[in-house]
């Protein structure tokens, strides 16, 4: 069984966004399932530089998405995401000090930051895209 699984309440968009989602997600068990493997060292030097890759790639494309949508909380949303990108580099440099464990670390962080942002400051703005339309239609 999958440490971190997608989960129908994470939905945001049907769309790029989810699908950067549903990666992260496949990232984060392919380190769980080399950590129980006792591979976790071995993989997770190259894993933390895909992963804050994909992470910078996917808040930018999240962020065009709200300022698009004129999402009102864009701000406050790009505060965490800057936090989480912080995080990510501080466990890159304890790797590169040679911390042995970065791996349990990062599978912990990547699980619970993913599954709290996601289904809470993520699916606000899945309500807020709802609202949006709901206005619309009764125009």
């Amino acid at each position: 069984m999958a440490y971190f699984v997608w989960a129908d309440d994470m939905v945001i968009d049907n769309g790029p966004i989810d699908s950067d989602h549903q990666m992260l997600i496949e990232q984060v068990n392919q380190l769980h399932t080399a950590t129980q493997a006792g591979r976790g060292q071995e993989i997770v030097g190259q894993l933390l530089d895909t992963l804050i890759r994909s992470t910078i790639d996917h808040i930018q494309r999240e962020e065009q998405f709200m300022a698009r949508i004129k999402y009102p909380r864009l701000t406050e949303h790009q505060a965490g995401h800057e936090n989480f990108v912080s995080k990510l580099r501080e466990l890159q440099g304890k790797f590169t000090s040679g911390s042995i464990t970065v791996a349990a670390q990062l599978s912990t962080l990547l699980r619970d930051w993913l599954s709290l942002h996601i289904r809470r400051y993520d699916k606000d703005i899945f309500h807020f895209m709802q609202r949006q339309e709901r206005t619309k239609r009764s125009r």
